[in-house]
């Protein structure tokens, strides 16, 4: 069942103001753009937001808005300013109706100051001309794409103001976004919460000669009745040989009694992301071989839990998961990262510093042997905490034991 109206976790107008604020600081007086990107016109794609403008506005409805960063206009109420398309009748009788410019669309949106793209020529020129100091936040892009959209028009702008410079401050919101606020953890709990629903019916249901397909789809209709709306990714479910393709998605084949099935999945909740794998056996028992190396997997992976610190890097944690399973003689059957980091996207902002506290990323060692057809994989979501880790998603079955007894039950 989802959680009572009153018990649902959400990020506030006043969070995203303090994080705007937070930024305004951080920019030192240089303006900054934050895009949220374009929607697929074909609308074939269900459309968010671009995670960065997620997270300093919480508008996830109205694509090709921008957040201008003025920190020191001389008026407070815009300094930090947001601009919607122009409102279209006759398209929105296609795609929605939006709102007017107003009080109820401030009140909706929390910000001061809400105008139309149109006006930024303007103000971007008003605000070059006083500062001749420019910031690029959104990340930036190698030789061979395109630049970013923010540095595109900051270029731009420059070029008409002489004495203009551009800083490279892309590494802001990175981390400001990596250290969650009690609010986002809440949510990846939600997400988690939800998702140990579609595990419990992927325990409940798995059985030899039903199709991968048919585990995936228990495991997201669970999402759905649960509360989710949206998946973190594209569920995997693999069995047998399958379960050593990292990222198998074709999930179309039937399953074999005693083999075993990587299920990745995760739900998603207000915006935010759970990242869950667990490895299950076909006919709810371990063999003696998958046994052993489920064990050591699973060693591994209370070893990086246990890294799991503020002022630890994924290095460290990686190294102290990693340490077990080449020790076991297993490390060139590791083939990946011991993990990342979590939140509006299930590959969140990842700066290259040491977890600060409310940090949560996820720990998922993995062995993966072809040519026995075996692949294991074990993931949980983890907070650093001053008190020490914090695993979101340990209502999940995840001891042998406590596995066959979740299938047999």
């Amino acid at each position: 069942m989802a959680p009572t109206t009153d018990a649902v976790p959400a990020v506030t107008h006043a969070e995203h103001r303090q994080r705007r604020e937070r930024l305004l600081k951080e920019l030192g007086g240089a303006v900054g753009l934050v895009l949220a990107g374009e929607a697929d016109p074909s609308l074939h794609h269900p459309w968010r937001p671009h995670a960065h403008f997620e997270y300093l506005t919480g508008v996830t409805d109205e694509p090709g808005a921008m957040l201008l960063l003025d920190p020191a206009h001389p008026v407070a109420a815009k300094r930090a300013v947001l601009l919607l398309k122009p409102l279209n009748p006759e398209l929105e009788k296609w795609d929605g109706f939006r709102h007017e410019l107003g009080a109820a669309l401030r009140e909706r949106t929390g910000f001061d100051t809400v105008m139309r793209v149109s006006m930024l020529p303007r103000l971007l020129l008003e605000a070059t001309r006083r500062t001749r100091a420019l910031a690029c936040l959104m990340p930036l892009s190698a030789w061979n794409a395109p630049v970013s959209g923010d540095l595109a028009i900051l270029r731009a702008q420059a070029e008409r103001v002489p004495g203009t410079r551009i800083d490279d401050r892309s590494d802001l919101l990175p981390r400001m976004r990596a250290a969650k606020s009690p609010a986002e953890v809440a949510c990846i709990a939600e997400a988690g919460r939800i998702t140990a629903l579609g595990f419990a019916a992927a325990m409940r249901s798995i059985k030899a000669g039903m199709n991968e397909f048919d585990l995936q789809e228990a495991v997201e209709h669970a999402y759905r009745t649960g509360g989710a709306r949206d998946l973190a990714f594209r569920t995997i479910a693999g069995g047998g040989f399958n379960a050593t393709v990292l990222h198998y998605h074709a999930n179309d084949r039937p399953l074999a009694a005693g083999e075993l099935v990587v299920l990745d999945s995760g739900a998603k909740f207000a915006g935010y992301s759970a990242d869950v794998t667990r490895t299950l056996p076909v006919g709810g028992k371990f063999s003696p071989r998958q046994r052993e190396l489920y064990e050591i997997v699973l060693r591994a992976q209370e070893a990086a839990i246990a890294a799991v610190k503020p002022g630890a890097t994924l290095a460290d944690i990686d190294a102290a998961g990693r340490a077990v399973i080449n020790g076991a003689g297993l490390g060139d059957a590791f083939i990946h990262g011991m993990g990342h980091h979590l939140g509006l996207e299930t590959h969140d902002a990842s700066p290259d510093a040491p977890l600060e506290e409310g940090a949560v990323v996820t720990i998922e060692p993995g062995v993966y042997l072809p040519s026995e057809s075996i692949g294991i994989r074990i993931e949980d979501d983890v907070v650093a905490t001053a008190s020490g880790p914090r695993v979101l998603t340990s209502a999940i079955p995840k001891s042998i034991s406590d596995v066959e007894r979740a299938m047999a039950g």
